[in-house]
């Protein structure tokens, strides 16, 4: 289990979801830390696994696929593992999340084209235990 992060962490965390590429001594000038102790707590959150690693973010034209989705499944019964290991194959999936609620499972899914989307959605519907998907394509990045 991971500790509880003190106000200094969650600083550093906000600060580097803003700019990963901040200069340490930026950090340490927005948080009042020394340049040490920011290195020092970065590091640690790596090491706990707190921070998993740094990522860019493209502008939506530079994205690699021009068609983004939600897809939403539904499963019968207890066949979860086996549905989620036959997505995590898909490589037009990105992600795979497990929810609560009406769906089992929330997809990230990229795709090159609406045909190639269309594709992926039969295929999906067509492994065995998914009961039913609801798809949104992502419009305009508001954030993020």
């Amino acid at each position: 289990m991971i500790p509880p992060l003190d106000a200094a962490d969650r600083s550093l965390i906000a600060l580097l979801r803003a700019d990963a590429r901040q200069p340490l001594t930026s950090l340490a000038a927005a948080t009042g830390l020394s340049r040490a102790t920011v290195k020092a707590r970065i590091d640690r959150l790596l090491e706990r696994g707190v921070i998993q690693g740094f990522t860019i973010v493209l502008r939506h034209e530079a994205e690699r696929a021009p068609v983004r989705a939600i897809t939403l499944v539904e499963i019968e019964g207890n066949a979860t593992d086996r549905v989620t290991r036959r997505l995590q194959g898909l490589p037009q999936v990105v992600a795979v999340h497990a929810t609560n609620g009406r769906w089992d499972l929330v997809l990230e899914v990229e795709t090159e084209s609406l045909e190639a989307f269309d594709a992926l959605l039969r295929q999906i519907r067509h492994i065995e235990g998914v009961a039913n998907t609801e798809s949104n394509l992502l419009l305009a990045r508001r954030k993020g």
